[in-house]
């Protein structure tokens, strides 16, 4: 049971994840400080998509699930294993990366614009 309770809970953190890569760009228009760890997480997402690097939440969540004695992780992983082909086509794996891609890079520039706003102002402010 304890094995099982670690392999989901390994899921709800891998979800959680995978949406801050998503959207915690966002985040950071309310706590700018939070930015450096969105980066951060954007940029191993990427070098998990990219380059191939291994994530230690589906190392885990395979391990627990074979411990409970239930089938582990295909080696295509959890992205593969409960998104592509159940939340989207898997022939739009591309077009959801890019979207992906696209949001965060927006968020970004948001971020920025908020930034370089609020720095006018409070010059302005100060004048």
């Amino acid at each position: 049971m304890g094995y099982r309770l670690i392999a989901d809970a390994a899921v709800v953190i891998h979800l959680a994840f995978v949406l801050y890569v998503a959207l915690g760009g966002f985040l950071a228009w309310k706590w700018p400080r939070t930015f450096r760890a969105h980066l951060g997480c954007a940029l191993y997402g990427l070098g998990i998509t990219l380059i191939g690097w291994p994530c230690p939440l589906t190392h885990v969540e395979h391990w627990a699930r074979v411990q409970a004695g239930q089938d582990g992780l295909p080696p295509e992983g959890f992205i593969d294993h409960y998104l592509t082909g159940v939340v989207y086509p898997a022939e739009h794996l591309l077009t959801v990366q890019l979207a992906v891609t696209a949001l965060v890079l927006a968020s970004w520039t948001g971020l920025l614009l908020r930034i370089r706003r609020n720095r006018r102002t409070t010059t302005a402010n100060h004048a």
